[in-house]
């Protein structure tokens, strides 16, 4: 349950996919001035049943003093921000953005760059969770930009999860974010491995995973993939598509910091196997079915009951 006490600031919200649409519900759950646009108004309208008002254009967002975006690329952020029917077009500017999208570090630093010139402050608040994390609280934000700003929005950052850390000024935590990413792949390939070589021994999914995540080397994150891994169950909650994305980015700041990353190289060259072969419109866990194959055993649903550690 959401036990913070909605705020008296003027909340306005960009983006209401699979994400954004929890994250926004949470906030109107609390009873929070919120104003909500999204490119497919559809998508946005069952939010005005929490309390939201849905508006047709990004302009009528700007008289908001905070105004949260949580769309795709970078790209997107540029055009709802930035384009011509942009939040910017309008008079009237918000206090502040709190952009939650995985960017790029230079994607970041450009649109702050942008927004300074308008003479609103950037919170660069990338998150770690999907729709059912977001629905089971457990949402959590890495922050970076003016301290004040932080202190104002944090609340509401709050509102939305389990809380939020603060990491510095610029884009700080867009490196934090693809660090985070990174270790996402290379810990997901790795419990695919592991867990086809165990049964490839003999020892079924169920039991080895229950082992695994009872264990010291359990996390939130292995007993959250178990489900999928033992009934096979691909149910889309991050693309493969974005995680190459994410891996590419991890790379990148790797060269840029001369910092050897082999183990993420090679993950990102597994997960691009893994596209070319056509798995590309599951959920990234898939991995588990090309690690496999490629130990030449074929994988069939365990129909076990498994607990995914969100459930209370």
């Amino acid at each position: 349950m959401i036990s913070a006490k909605a705020g008296k600031a003027k909340l306005g919200w960009i983006g209401t996919g699979r994400m954004g649409f929890e994250m926004a519900r949470r906030l109107a759950k609390t009873g929070c001035d919120l104003t909500v646009w999204n490119r497919t108004r559809a998508k946005a309208e069952p939010l005005a049943k929490d309390g939201a008002k849905i508006v047709d254009s990004l302009p009528e967002l700007a008289p908001c003093d905070i105004v949260f975006c949580m769309v795709s690329t970078y790209d997107d952020v540029k055009e709802v921000i930035a384009g011509t029917k942009g939040l910017l077009s309008a008079r009237a500017k918000p206090r502040m953005v709190v952009e939650c999208s995985s960017i790029s570090l230079e994607g970041s630093a450009e649109l702050r760059k942008i927004l300074h010139m308008k003479g609103v402050e950037l919170l660069s608040a990338p998150v770690s969770g999907n729709a059912k994390v977001i629905k089971a609280g457990k949402l959590t934000f890495v922050v970076s930009g003016p301290k004040s700003a932080y202190d104002a929005a944090a609340p509401y950052l709050d509102m939305m999860g389990q809380g939020s850390s603060y990491v510095g000024e610029g884009e700080l935590s867009r490196i934090v974010k693809i660090c985070h990413n990174v270790m996402l792949g290379v810990v997901t390939q790795c419990m695919a491995e592991i867990t086809v070589l165990a049964q490839k021994a003999g020892v079924p999914r169920h039991a080895f995973l229950d082992f695994l995540n009872k264990s010291v080397m359990g996390s939130t994150f292995t007993r959250y993939k178990a489900p999928a891994f033992v009934n096979l169950d691909f149910h889309v909650t991050f693309t493969p598509y974005l995680l190459r994305k994410d891996m590419d980015l991890g790379l990148a700041a790797g060269r840029n910091f001369e910092v050897p990353m082999p183990l993420a190289s090679l993950t990102r060259d597994l997960i691009q196997s893994m596209m070319g072969a056509g798995m590309t419109e599951e959920d990234f866990s898939t991995l588990l079915l090309q690690q496999a194959r490629a130990s030449g055993i074929e994988l069939k649903p365990e129909d076990k009951a498994v607990g995914d550690g969100l459930s209370q």
